[in-house]
Parts: structure tokens; C-alpha cells; sequence
């Protein structure tokens, strides 16, 4: 039987009426990484499977689900390198909160996914741990930091996989991958036992195949952990009982203006209005919004992010600057370079940012955007840098303001490049835009597709 193809509720209840095992499922992603892993490098560590134990209870909602971890998050016993030569050997001695909740509610984890050194990047070309490659074209990024769990999704190395994003970080390589990533409302889930990059732009979310799946994790990765700083105590969200409520008026931004058009491929313009037409034609209202704003908080994001980081990171840039890469190495100098004043501005930036978005939303369900200008660049090579600058252009803004952020997989380029169809709403209604996101999954076949080396 063909699980992949299946949402992961309906691989639950195969195991849970024992049509097949845990054991089966998790058979099936250790043979593709057996067969990719060699040529895509999407982990790191792989969890072998005399190692893993099978959760026993039924009702569990990720019972026997096998799940790739970042390689940022802490795991008990298993390797937990955040992609850099300072914790290429620490052996963490519990689980990050998260990886506590997926277990309990019976997921299988069968490896740490490769990421951007520290996860400040996303190209995820590690120098220490070798790049992560896009499985639709080898030569190119699958975007990052969290490039090896959106690769894991799309070539079915796991069912379901958890990243992290501080600047696009779950959606800009779910875009890129041709899956689904959500990063949640800031605050909806505890970082805690996940290593900083930013302390206030942080968040962890779920990259799955579907939209369904994406709710599904949610509602275990989300909840109030008193012992994270950052976590808010909200009502527990119910993500998955409203998928398939009517989009008929629902009221839709759709994203205008020189800062949407000016640096967008002409390809993914297209695909974002057939996205918009798509919607239309279940009964949305669509309406375009002017979004030049956006162009300061992606600033904003930026320079927040890169100070965080060499905050986080001072002792290690004291001892040992040449342990870092070349690229990481030179973000966090410029980090360390911005003065008090440019943070402060940053942060009135940040503010100003939430209250356009509260209006903004306060006249609209949701906005639709590109989820990044343009499709997977090259990994190396002339212009690659500059060009993979461009991914988080789009993706940064809702880092800045916090607000839940969805990526679904929305066309191809001439190339066959996905492109992705990002969907972002007030804070917590992450149920929002997974909805609009179903409703335009259930009309489409862009996530059935899979990239010809997964196939072989």
C-alpha cells in the first residue's frame, strides 16, 4: 500500500487498525533515505531503526507517524549539532519541549535534518555538515534554514517534519521544495530547548505534504509551556475541524504594489493571480492592497535578526570567529556592528509594522503574496548569494510582526521549480489560513507532485 500519498490521519488509523505498522511506515522513509540521503544530504543524523521504539497507544494523533527533526532542536541522546562545528558533538541530556509533545502523542523520530549553520541563512549550504541539495534540481538550494526537513517531505524521507523561522526559515524552503510550511502565531509554540538565533523573532512550526497535516501538527506542537519566556497562554487552538468550513465572502488582500512587482519573477507573478482567480471562483471577494510597507520590516527583520545572533553567539565569536563559515561569520560581525540607536529604530519599525497589519486585517480575512520573489536559485556560482538575498523578502515582514504565515505549494516555472503561495492572517488565527489554504489545495494537484528523483 502506498502511504505517502495518504494525510497522515489516515496513516494513523492504518496503523491503529493494524492494516499496517508503525514499523511498515517508518520502514518505507528509511528506505528513501537510504536511496536520496547519499545524493540530496537532507539529514544529518539518522535515528537507525534498532534504535527507534514504536509508540503502542492508538489514540494517539501522531500515532506511529515517522517525523524528521531540524537539527536546531534538542533530541535526548541523539546528536544535536545546529548545523555548526561548536555543537558538533553535544549529546543533549532531554528533548526540546516540542520533541517532548510530538513523542507523547506517539510520532517516531527518525533523524535530525540538515540546516544553514545556526540556522542565519537559507541557502542551507553547510560547511561543515555538506549542502543540502533541492531534489527537484540538484545544483540548486532548497532554501533554508530549515532545508533539509522540507527536503525529507518532498522526496518522503518522513511523513512529517518541524523547523524553525526567524526570516522565512519553514516557508521559504517549503516554497522551494514544492510542500506545505506554517510558521505559527509568535508565541502559539515554546522554543525552549531550540537554539536562539533571535529571541524575538523565533518560531517553530510544522512542513508537511499537506495542508490537513499541517493542522495536525499544530495542534500538538502548539501550547502553553510555563518554563518558555516567550510562550503566551492563549485558549488551545482547534486547527482541523474548520478546514473544510465555506470561503464563500471571505474577504481577501491580494498583495500590490512596486515592492511586490518590482523584484518578482514574471512566472510567480503569474501563478499568485491564477492562485487569486482559483479562490475567486469559490466565492472569495479578492481585493488589491497596496503592501510597500513590507519593505521596512523586511529591513527591520533583518537587522534584528543578524544583532540577536551576535548577542546569542558573543563568547563563541570571541574564542573561535574561524569555527563559523564564511557567510554566517560575516552576518554576525555586521550584527555586532549596529549601535543601540539602530536597534531602537528597528524596533519602533517593528511596531509601526503590527499596527499597519492590524488595520490591514481588521478589513480582511487574509493577504496572499509570493511566498519568495522568485524560484530555487543555484547553490554556487556567480550572483548566488545575491540572488538567495531575495528569498526572504516576502517571508521576513510576518517574522517581524509575529502573524501566522502559510506557504502551500501553488505552480512550476518553465524550469519545473515550485513556487509557493504564501497566506497570512491576524495573530492567532492560524486556523485562517489554513482554511484558505485547504480551499485552494482541495482545487489544485500542486501537492500531489512530486520531483522525478523520489520517483526513481
Amino acid at each position: 500500500m502506498n502511504t505517502e500519498s495518504l494525510s497522515l490521519n489516515d496513516q494513523r488509523d492504518l496503523v491503529k487498525s493494524s492494516e499496517v505498522s508503525a514499523s511498515d511506515l517508518a520502514s518505507t522513509c528509511y528506505h528513501q533515505i537510504e536511496k536520496l540521503n547519499p545524493t540530496l544530504n537532507a539529514f544529518i543524523t539518522v535515528v537507525k531503526p534498532e534504535e527507534n521504539s514504536f509508540p503502542q497507544s492508538g489514540s494517539m494523533p501522531l500515532y506511529g507517524i515517522p517525523i524528521a527533526v531540524k537539527d536546531l532542536y534538542n533530541t535526548k541522546g541523539i546528536r544535536t549539532t545546529s548545523g555548526s562545528k561548536f555543537f558538533a558533538d553535544n549529546i543533549p541530556a532531554e528533548d526540546a519541549f516540542v520533541v517532548q509533545k510530538i513523542k507523547k502523542a506517539g510520532g517516531q523520530i527518525i533523524g535530525k535534518t540538515n540546516t544553514h549553520e545556526i540556522a542565519l541563512g537559507v541557502t542551507n549550504n553547510n560547511p561543515h555538515f555538506g549542502a543540502c541539495r533541492n531534489p527537484w534540481d540538484i545544483t540548486r538550494t532548497p532554501g533554508g534554514s530549515s532545508g533539509g526537513s522540507a527536503v525529507a517531505i518532498s522526496t518522503g524521507m518522513a511523513m512529517a517534519a518541524i523547523g524553525t523561522d526567524t526570516g522565512g526559515s519553514i516557508r521559504i524552503p517549503a516554497a522551494l521544495c514544492g510542500v506545505v510550511g506554517l510558521k505559527p502565531t509568535y508565541g502559539r509554540v515554546s522554543l525552549r530547548g531550540i537554539l536562539p538565533l533571535s529571541w524575538n523573532l523565533d518560531h517553530a512550526g510544522p512542513i508537511t505534504r499537506k495542508v490537513e497535516d499541517a493542522a495536525l501538527m499544530l495542534q500538538v506542537m502548539g501550547g502553553y509551556d510555563e518554563q518558555d519566556p516567550s510562550c503566551v497562554k492563549t485558549l488551545p487552538g482547534d486547527y482541523s475541524s474548520h478546514l473544510m468550513d465555506s470561503m464563500v465572502e471571505r474577504k481577501v488582500a491580494l498583495a500590490v504594489g512596486s515592492y511586490i512587482e518590482e523584484a518578482t519573477d514574471p512566472e510567480v507573478l503569474k501563478a499568485i493571480l491564477e492562485a487569486a482567480k482559483v479562490l475567486e471562483s469559490q466565492g472569495v471577494i479578492i481585493t488589491e492592497v497596496n503592501v510597500d510597507f513590507l519593505k521596512e520590516a523586511a529591513l527591520a527583520n533583518s537587522l534584528m535578526t543578524q544583532a540577536d545572533g551576535a548577542a546569542f553567539h558573543r563568547e563563541r565569536m570571541k574564542e573561535h570567529p574561524d569555527w563559523f563559515g564564511a557567510d554566517v561569520r560575516q552576518r554576525l560581525e555586521t550584527g555586532a556592528a549596529f549601535t543601540s540607536s539602530d536597534y531602537a529604530l528597528a524596533r519602533r519599525t517593528q511596531v509601526e509594522a503590527r499596527r499597519r497589519c492590524e488595520l490591514l486585517f481588521d478589513q480582511f480575512d487574509v493577504l496572499i503574496l509570493p511566498t519568495t520573489p522568485i524560484a530555487a536559485p543555484v547553490l554556487e556560482g556567480e550572483n548566488a548569494v545575491e540572488r538567495a538575498r531575495q528569498l526572504t523578502r516576502f517571508t521576513a515582514p510576518f517574522n517581524l510582526t509575529g502573524l501566522p504565515a502559510l506557504s502551500v505549494p501553488c505552480g512550476f516555472t518553465s524550469e519545473n521549480l515550485p513556487i509557493g503561495l504564501q497566506i497570512v492572517s491576524r495573530p492567532w488565527n492560524e486556523s485562517g489560513v489554513l482554511r484558505a489554504g485547504y480551499a485552494y489545495q482541495q482545487a489544485t494537484t500542486w501537492h500531489t507532485i512530486k520531483p522525478k528523483i523520489a520517483l526513481s
